[in-house]
């Protein structure tokens, strides 16, 4: 039994962000300013990865509770943390990208040396110096730096996979093969579990470079269902790994794991990955969500592992370890 699609919510904070966020908007940023120190003692990074993220977008488009934040404190790890994936998500919005990037490499610097430990500050280095078109050489320092901090943390493998498949656009086998390694290293809790996934989705929205077996396409998609069985049900933490899942079984045509997902997921949208295919990414996933139904209603039949890819070389198409950059 699914949520009604009036119930389905999009990138719902938790039940402790909401909180702290509703003061934010009345100008209050000591709770979100706990929340993340919190976050930062325990050790919690992908937690802390999460928040970081979410209070960036919120800073975005309702900055004066960050603006007095840092006033107060300017040297605060978590206010600079903030601070600095702000800047680097407005510098990504711009047609300037990679000038602006490069202007907010000081905020970058500052949140890492605020916090030795952290591994999410590295994480939004990784990410800028994707968009700042880095050299590899440069890169792999900065996933060293990264890894020491966090072996197995998911934000920081993400941000190494799509570097990997910008730099060598089409190179997919490449791209399964670090994140594969990566999961197998990790362990069976980590998110990192469904970085194959993340390659999965790649190739399945690219129309570049060599096909990739259908088996391992499905190989990533049982890992990541593993994991998401594991996880609980029906709350926003776990929603984007399980949106994921839910859009790469759908272009799989696993109708039945797709269900499965959806109902695991419960009322909670996120706008990865919808986005990729629309404007409006929650009025996408509750379209595919009436679609999967359907198809399963209807017996619709489904591939399994090993079945042939669509004519167009991606099924049902509609719409760790170490960087080694020697090998490519």
């Amino acid at each position: 039994m699914l949520p009604p699609d009036a119930e389905v919510l999009l990138d719902a904070p938790d039940d402790l962000m909401g909180p702290a966020l509703v003061e934010a908007a009345g100008g209050d940023p000591a709770p979100v300013a706990e929340l993340l120190a919190a976050t930062r003692r325990g050790g919690s990074w992908e937690q802390r990865d999460r928040y970081v993220r979410r209070v960036a977008a919120f800073a975005r488009a309702r900055p004066e509770w960050l603006d007095v934040w840092r006033a107060r404190d300017p040297r605060d790890p978590d206010g600079l943390l903030v601070d600095a994936q702000r800047a680097v998500d407005r510098a990504w919005a711009s047609p300037t990208r990679a000038e602006l990037l490069r202007e907010v490499s000081p905020l970058i610097t500052a949140a890492a040396r605020a916090d030795h430990g952290d591994p999410v500050p590295w994480r939004l280095a990784l990410d800028h110096a994707r968009g700042a078109r880095a050299g590899h050489t440069y890169f792999e320092e900065l996933w060293e730096a990264a890894i020491r901090r966090a072996p197995h943390h998911h934000g920081c493998h993400v941000a190494a996979l799509r570097y990997l498949a910008t730099s060598w656009h089409g190179s997919h086998h490449e791209c399964f093969d670090f994140a594969d390694l990566a999961a197998q290293d990790a362990p069976e809790d980590s998110l990192t579990q469904t970085l194959p996934l993340r390659a999965a989705f790649g190739y399945l929205t690219d129309r570049c470079g060599p096909e990739v077996p259908r088996a391992r396409l499905d190989a990533a998609a049982d890992r990541a269902a593993a994991l998401s069985a594991r996880l609980p049900e029906g709350r926003p933490a776990p929603a984007e790994p399980r949106n994921l899942l839910t859009y790469v079984l759908v272009r799989l045509e696993r109708w039945r794991d797709a269900l499965e997902q959806l109902r695991l997921t419960g009322p909670y949208a996120t706008s990865f990955p919808w986005d990729r295919d629309a404007d409006d990414p929650l009025g996408r996933f509750l379209e595919v969500r009436q679609s999967v139904r359907v198809a399963v209603a209807s017996g619709c039949p489904e591939r399994g592992s090993g079945a042939p890819a669509a004519a167009s070389g991606r099924p049902g198409s509609e719409r760790g370890g170490r960087l080694r950059f020697g090998d490519h």
